[in-house]
């Protein structure tokens, strides 16, 4: 019997590139002998609900079409219910989709995937009763993302870099009560990120070394640095060099409280809350095509 799969859409995402692709996306994997039912959304709510009415509709797995935000809300619904999930990224960061593995800029070998039908389980870190997949940002990292969300100008990640230079004009170090599991760290810091995998921003390796499945948050602290040694040490983050830099704290655990006063937390590139937050881990909450 053919597989069924349902198709979720975001088509706004990556301005626009979810309802370019999407067409092509379809065909590769009706092409391979599949039954595919596509479901376009119109607003964010859709993604919730349709994921929802997927999950009890009997089909053999879902695929989203869309960025780290529409992977957020479908995260939802998905989580813990095993059932298989997609990822097409269409989007302007897409950090959940390189952290598992799937292809970027190219939706025939993401759609490939799917179709392949190999599949592993990923942990979630939770706050706030939501499901994150990424990384949970408070600080200067979490300054920047508002500032890029705001902003129609540059496209893709590189809106991340010019949000980044116009934040450092005026930021200053914050105070910081990081609790790790059972350890206290009391400190001022640049910014504090949690998160399963290992990137943020469209391919920051702010918690390189990351594994999606070790049970683990992984957290990274920026302690206090000059304005010139902030910016240099963005593009170490492309490629994780940052790790051993003396400014940077690297630590595990399975639980994280994080205080900031006046700090709101983004999580998957979306607003979570003011501080404080509390972080904990889902092991193996996903069932993903990677």
């Amino acid at each position: 019997m053919s597989r069924r799969i349902a198709l979720v859409v975001n088509p706004t995402s990556g301005r626009g590139r979810g309802a370019r692709i999407a067409p092509a996306v379809r065909e590769r994997i009706a092409a391979a002998g599949l039954t595919v039912d596509v479901h376009t959304t119109t607003c964010a709510e859709d993604v919730g609900r349709i994921a929802a009415e997927v999950v009890a509709s009997g089909a053999d797995a879902v695929a989203l079409i869309g960025g780290d935000g529409t992977i957020h809300l479908g995260a939802q619904v998905l989580a813990n219910s095993g059932m298989p999930f997609g990822v097409i990224p269409a989007g302007t960061g897409n950090d959940f989709a390189r952290g598992i593995g799937v292809p970027l800029g190219d939706p025939a070998a993401a759609a490939d995937l799917l179709v392949a039908g190999k599949t592993r389980t990923i942990d979630l870190a939770v706050a706030k009763d939501r499901f994150i997949t990424t990384v949970v940002a408070g600080g200067f990292d979490s300054l920047v993302n508002k500032r890029a969300n705001a902003m129609s100008w540059p496209k893709g990640s590189s809106r991340y870099t010019v949000a980044t230079l116009a934040e450092l004009r005026t930021f200053k170090p914050l105070e910081y009560v990081v609790t790790v599991d059972d350890e206290v760290i009391d400190t001022k810091a640049m910014l504090v990120a949690v998160g399963t995998g290992p990137t943020y921003g469209g391919g920051l390796q702010i918690c390189a070394g990351a594994e999606i499945d070790d049970g683990l948050l992984d957290v990274t602290i920026i302690e206090p640095v000059s304005r010139m040694t902030l910016l240099q040490l963005f593009p170490k983050l492309s490629k994780g060099t940052h790790v051993g830099h003396p400014a940077v704290r690297a630590v595990r655990g399975r639980s994280v409280r994080l205080e900031s006063p006046g700090i709101t937390a983004y999580a998957d590139g979306e607003v979570l809350g003011p501080l404080p937050v509390d972080i904990g881990v889902a092991p193996g909450a996903l069932t993903v095509f990677a």
